[in-house]
């Protein structure tokens, strides 16, 4: 069961009567201990408290989501004084009626009719209440609301996530596939080869890559099989060497980032040149950190200073959103250079 004022405002029950219960405990000591007369305290707040809890009520479940939200100010302000000042009559005459003719105890004079300065003091008392309550009010509204717009982001950034990685997979399949319709063409014998590399390169990204983060082990497995498969596709004319030093066990690292760095190397250095291409990949843990370079021969057709991102498509682009949105920025560092017609990629990044 909840008390609800608004999209935004929802608290327990049991809350409700925490806060009011002990409100009431707290008012009753001291005012017994002002008076030095608990009974006559506890008579006045089981009297009170009922219009206090109405007031309140009434502001945060009525008032507010339907004058004030809704810029009706004039009009909420004349609904909250009306509201208060019949709520004072109201205990003007059972106070009389039920406790005391004195109605006004802690006041400078004896009050026995209903007066100005006694309305005004009460309405003041009852106006401080409301106030305290629409203060709490408010700040679980800010706190449901901030929830909302940090939930709604973090969902925004894990569905950007998703559809990067929807981009990257085709992406690499689709330059695959041309490859394989290359040597279909020409019937090699490699067919069958290349077409099991890329089952298990598809079965990885398929099934393996859901997750936000995947063990450094098996994206360097991953890239293993993708470099098998083009060892197969280009014989003789590819050199790949490839190095891995620190430890590498129990280390994980956002899916497909690194394999997006192999793919376009091969795109632009071996397949956009003619004759023996050299490709260098270091994979290197220190520190929680994995450093990890490439190098690469630029296109024949483009060896100048050309940047790499107005030519690598949308494989590095989109990589560098999931760096984005996947880490902090002290958790990566991604570097690109071309010297002397070879294209270094390097990448700093937390792999814990």
């Amino acid at each position: 069961m909840n008390f609800s004022s608004g999209k935004f405002y929802r608290i327990p029950l049991r809350y409700h009567v925490l806060f009011w219960l002990t409100y009431f405990l707290f008012n009753t000591f001291r005012w017994g201990s002002y008076f030095d007369d608990y009974w006559y305290s506890l008579k006045t707040n089981l009297l009170g408290f009922p219009i206090h809890m109405t007031l309140c009520y009434l502001n945060i479940l009525i008032f507010m989501p339907y004058l004030i939200y809704r810029k009706k100010y004039i009009l909420y302000v004349l609904a909250i004084l009306s509201s208060i000042f019949l709520m004072v009559i109201l205990k003007y005459n059972l106070t009389y009626l039920l406790i005391a003719h004195n109605v006004w105890p802690e006041g400078p004079e004896v009050i026995n009719k209903l007066t100005l300065n006694y309305t005004i003091e009460m309405m003041m008392g009852e106006l401080y209440v409301i106030t305290f309550v629409a203060a709490i009010k408010i700040t679980f509204d800010f706190m449901k609301e901030q929830k909302r717009v940090t939930d709604l982001e973090k969902s925004q950034l894990e569905t950007e996530l998703l559809f990067l990685k929807s981009q990257i997979s085709p992406h690499f399949f689709f330059n695959t596939l041309n490859n394989i319709y290359s040597l279909a063409v020409e019937k090699s014998n490699k067919t069958p080869k290349v077409v099991i590399k890329l089952s298990e390169l598809m079965r990885y990204m398929l099934y393996d890559t859901k997750s936000k983060r995947q063990s450094l082990e098996n994206e360097i497995l991953c890239i293993q099989n993708y470099l098998d498969l083009e060892r197969i596709r280009n014989d003789d004319r590819l050199e790949v060497n490839m190095s891995i030093s620190g430890d590498i066990h129990d280390k994980e690292i956002a899916p497909i980032i690194l394999l997006t760095f192999i793919e376009n190397a091969f795109k632009h250095g071996v397949n956009r040149n003619t004759g023996k291409v050299i490709i260098n990949i270091n994979f290197k843990v220190k520190d929680d950190y994995l450093h990890f370079t490439i190098s690469n021969p630029m296109p024949e057709i483009t060896q100048h200073t050309d940047n790499f991102n107005q030519s690598s498509g949308i494989g590095i682009e989109n990589v560098k959103k999931r760096l984005e949105l996947g880490y902090n920025k002290k958790e990566y560092k991604l570097s690109f250079k071309n010297k002397k017609n070879i294209f270094v990629v390097k990448l700093k990044i937390k792999v814990t």
